[in-house]
Order: structure tokens, then sequence, then C-alpha cells
């Protein structure tokens, strides 16, 4: 880190999610062309902002939700790589008070800083320490580790879609669900999909997306050696 002065901070964060971005970009340039289209970095749609919020915790929220022009002490930062733009928005308990009422003692209080900022959708939304942990070093482990589980997503997404016929719609809004980073949605919209399979129930009851995902999978016929089901056969999914 180059000292503390707010200035330093904000230029050492700025540069920890331009690495972020590059080592997500490098690793969506392995994947064909349709996969990384449908990564929600990637994905056309609003401007990305990462709201770099400093709590106990610093928190990087991305998100298409407009956050308005800049008021008081708010600062912003461009920044942009081939393929991706965007803006670094800086928060405190300064800019908006309510940080200031967060708990962390216990852990990274996601939620309680989305509502703060009133964000209800994001891109990603990951903890970064200030010092040692804010470093490209530790971006280009997050990033890359982002843009793999969001193509796995997109892969199973797409499996799930080409396997539940008539219910393709229900998948593409699910999709956007969990790129826009809404669980609960998820949830109603994976029971939608299968409603009749106990584990996707479980799973959306759990609201993890990772688990709902992977039971839609399993539900479908799985990621390999599935064959439709014969006409007449009873439906599990």
């Amino acid at each position: 880190m180059t000292g503390s002065r707010p200035e330093n901070m904000r230029a050492a964060v700025a540069e920890y999610v331009a690495a972020l971005h590059r080592a997500y970009l490098a690793q969506a340039d392995t994947f064909p062309p349709a996969v990384r289209g449908a990564m929600p970095l990637l994905a056309a749609g609003p401007p990305i902002t990462v709201a770099a919020v400093g709590a106990r915790n610093l928190h990087l929220l991305a998100t298409r939700e407009g956050l308005g022009p800049l008021r008081g002490q708010e600062v912003e930062v461009a920044g942009t790589l081939p393929g991706l733009d965007w803006t670094v928005r800086f928060y405190d308990p300064v800019v908006v008070p309510a940080l200031g009422l967060l708990e962390e003692a216990d852990g990274p209080a996601y939620d309680g800083v989305r509502s703060a900022l009133g964000v209800g959708t994001v891109v990603y939304h990951v903890v970064a320490q200030p010092g040692s942990g804010l470093t490209p070093h530790h971006a280009a482990h997050v990033g890359s580790g982002l843009a793999s589980g969001h193509s796995a997503a997109a892969r199973d997404f797409e499996t799930i879609r080409s396997r539940v016929r008539g219910r393709e719609h229900l998948v593409d809004e699910l999709a956007g669900a969990a790129s826009a980073g809404l669980p609960h949605a998820q949830a109603l919209l994976a029971k939608a999909i299968s409603p009749h399979n106990a584990e996707v129930a479980a799973a959306a009851d759990g609201l993890d997306p990772d688990s709902i995902r992977r039971a839609l999978v399993t539900a479908v016929g799985g990621r390999r050696d599935w064959t439709p089901r014969p006409p007449g056969a009873e439906a599990t999914t």
C-alpha cells in the first residue's frame, strides 16, 4: 500500500478493480463466444459501476443499477480495458451515514451494505482486505474465480434450457436472476422449472444459487450421458 491518504487508498482500490477485471477478461477469452456473451460482467446492458464501500470491511459491488450523479463528498474513478468499461465510486460512513451503523464483527455485512446503498442487484460482490490483501495478485485470483464461476453458470443454464421444453422462458428468467444476484427469485423460478423434484426444492429452500443450479442440472439429466425421457415416462423434474 502506498500510504493511508484517501487519494492513495482510492488509487489502490481502483487498481485492484482493474486487476480483477483484467483477470476476468483473460479467463473469459478461453471460452467460446456464446459463453463469453452470457457472462454477467460482459453481457450487454447498462454501464457497470463498482461501488467501493469502506465499512469495517472493504466491499466491492459491481452493479448495473444507476447510482445517480455525484453528491457532496462522493468521488468516482473511471476504468477501461478492451471490451469492458466501468466506474469505481467510493462510499464510506461520511458519504452514507447508514454504513456507520453496520456491525461486521462476525463477518461482512453483505445485505447491510446493499441496503445502505439501495442496491438490489449485483454482478459481483466481493470483500477485500486493505493492506496485504489489496494487491493486484490477490485481485487476479478473485477475477479468475469469478469468471470461472460465471462461465460454469452460463453452461449450466444452457444445459437446463435445452432439456425443459416449453419452460425455456423460465430458464432465461432464472439466468437473469442469477446475473442480478437475486436468490429468492432464483429459488421460485427453480421450483417452477422443476416442480416435482425434491432435491431442487431443498436447494431452493436453502437459497444458495450454486446449489440451486446444480440441483436443476442433475434434475434434467446432468451434464453428460443424457438421453431424452421416452414418451409416456413419468416426469421427475
